[in-house]
């Protein structure tokens, strides 16, 4: 491996270099960089393209790389806008050419391309990234110089003003207006989504940070980021039902997709020339029924000769009119028409739809735990058990909660009165069904957060529909420069507040401060000072702690907490030290 000794050392007065091509040098490869790519490629190539580049210590020469901040930042901002751009590329080909083959596909509207969707994310992404940085670093020589003794006579003329630029979390605040950027991007449901994300991401982040400082050492056994699936289950149930355009289409689709027994699909014997009511027309004929006040079932099959079905509910016939007589809501013959029982078709549903959805997420979380297959290696018996029951207790919540959703709408029929809450009894419903996240509190936050904000965006528009709030102009945009400020702020108070090694590293790499992990570099600094309780004034936490986090935020054993297990495993005395 060549060494710095190994070059000639550059002449004194280099050749005189042209500007341009100093700043192109710069702002495309580092002098790190360009060594780097000189050891492993560059002197393996033939003798006549090495003759032709130059030696390290003369690039560096060239590029003149004292300094280097603001070149780097334009760097990774010119990276991450080529990476986004052609990652986005990849997946039109993908979605166009390999996804969508054999469908029908929507025709592309013309646009330019300075108003290409594309574009203009890659460009967002890019400008967030080199603005924070720039910011950033701005905000922390600023904080520094006026903390000088040079600047004293400015602090006391102006205390507000110090003491606003001088605090520890300036620079966090302050970079974080690089996030008004994001509208660069076109207002669409892909920019509320981000800002719904970053909203939840720092709520849960300002969360831990507040359970670092002791302000939840008195919760229930029972309180978790579970309680949330409740809320928001009710919410999606109900909008699902009236008011579908406001409910995530792919949502909707797997909760149908497994639901066997409460949505009758066509026949595989039904003649193609008589109609059949479609998903979407039963839910609707659904929403109808509770309008009117849950009406009673009528048998055809008795009755031949009266009206059994209100004039707005006749596209559910070809279910309801051979419906078992014994069948007394019209609810129930049109959710299970050939069964009379509600809790067998309950039970069948468990038999029907727990062996399809433990088969999906098998296959599921399978791939979600190839990145970790060292832990497998490691410790192959745990690690397959952990996997197992992790699947076994998202089927089991998945199967209930579907099932209980739908079997709630027969067991509010059979106990409440028809004209009470006829249609509020969905967000019951669908409360009840998201109980059971218990099973899955101590690994599925990732999922409780998911639904939470389906349900927030759900609800936002519902509201924006029927009139209760109007939107505001680029009010996404704000909201995700509030949360990037409270993330930042949190990850300069607490690093190990913010769930998940890579978006700690992505904070750094935000920050310019490289693909680094704040949190194992002060556990570091903290196992270093043992005898010491507090690091830079934050509290310390407890390393079981960040992995109990880590757990919560990706479902999976942390790769640390899995070898320290094995650690103990095979010398039991440490344990018991």
């Amino acid at each position: 491996m060549p060494s710095a000794d190994d070059y000639p050392s550059p002449p004194a007065s280099p050749a005189k270099v042209d500007p341009v091509l100093r700043n192109a040098l710069r702002y495309t490869i580092s002098a790190k960089e360009y060594e780097t790519l000189h050891q492993y490629l560059i002197a393996r190539s033939p003798p006549s393209v090495r003759k032709r580049v130059p030696q390290p210590p003369r690039y560096e020469a060239i590029v003149q790389s004292k300094n280097d901040y603001n070149a780097a930042a334009v760097r990774a901002s010119l990276r991450v806008f080529l990476a986004t751009q052609t990652g986005l590329k990849i997946w039109d080909l993908v979605t166009t050419h390999v996804l969508a083959r054999g469908r029908p596909q929507k025709p592309k509207p013309n646009t330019s391309i300075f108003r290409s969707p594309n574009l203009r994310l890659s460009l967002s992404l890019s400008l967030i990234l080199l603005l924070h940085r720039i910011l950033h670093r701005f905000f922390t020589r600023l904080r520094y110089n006026l903390l000088t003794k040079t600047a004293a006579r400015f602090r006391e003329r102006n205390p507000r003003i110090s003491r606003t630029l001088t605090s520890q979390f300036a620079p966090a605040v302050g970079a974080s207006f690089a996030g008004f950027a994001l509208g660069v991007y076109p207002s669409d449901q892909f920019r509320i989504t981000i800002a719904i994300y970053a909203a939840t991401r720092a709520a849960e982040f300002a969360y831990n940070a507040l359970e670092d400082e002791g302000w939840f050492k008195g919760k229930p056994w029972w309180w978790g980021s579970w309680m949330l699936m409740p809320i928001a289950t009710g919410q999606l149930l109900h909008a699902f039902v009236f008011d579908r355009e406001c409910f995530p289409k792919a949502y909707g689709d797997f909760i149908l997709k497994h639901t066997p027994n409460y949505v009758q699909r066509r026949p595989a014997d039904y003649p193609s020339h008589l109609p059949w009511p479609s998903t979407t027309d039963i839910v609707d004929s659904l929403a109808q029924i509770s309008q009117l006040n849950w009406p009673p079932f009528i048998s055809p099959i008795l009755f031949p000769t009266i009206t059994t079905l209100p004039p707005s509910l006749t596209t559910i016939a070809p279910i309801t009119s051979p419906a078992h007589p014994s069948i007394r809501s019209l609810s129930c013959a049109l959710l299970h028409p050939t069964d009379p029982s509600c809790t067998r078709t309950f039970l069948t549903f468990w038999l029907t739809a727990f062996p399809a959805l433990t088969k999906f997420f098998s296959l599921l979380l399978t791939l979600f735990s190839l990145p970790r297959y060292r832990l497998f290696l490691s410790s192959p018996l745990k690690s397959t058990s952990a996997l197992a029951a992790r699947i076994l207790r998202l089927s089991t919540f998945m199967t209930a909660a579907i099932g209980t959703s739908w079997a709630s709408i027969c067991l509010f029929t059979h106990l409440l009165p028809r004209n009470f809450l006829p249609t509020k009894r969905w967000y019951l419903g669908g409360f009840l069904g998201g109980l059971w996240a218990f099973l899955e509190r101590s690994s599925g936050r990732a999922n409780f957060l998911y639904s939470a904000r389906l349900s927030v965006d759900s609800l936002w528009k519902v509201g924006v529909k029927r009139g209760w709030w109007k939107g505001v102009r680029d009010g996404d945009v704000w909201i995700f420069v509030a949360a990037l400020m409270v993330v930042n702020v949190v990850y300069e108070a607490d690093p190990k507040a913010v769930s998940g090694g890579v978006v700690r590293k992505g904070l750094g790499f935000l920050r310019g401060e490289g693909w680094v992990d704040r949190a194992v570099i002060e556990k570091d600094n903290e196992n270093e000072n043992e005898n010491e309780n507090e690091h830079e004034g934050e509290t310390v936490v407890d390393e079981d702690k960040l992995q109990e986090r880590e757990r919560k935020a990706t479902g999976f054993e942390p790769v640390e907490g899995v070898e320290k297990a094995k650690q103990e495993d095979q010398h039991p005395e440490a344990k018991a030290i």
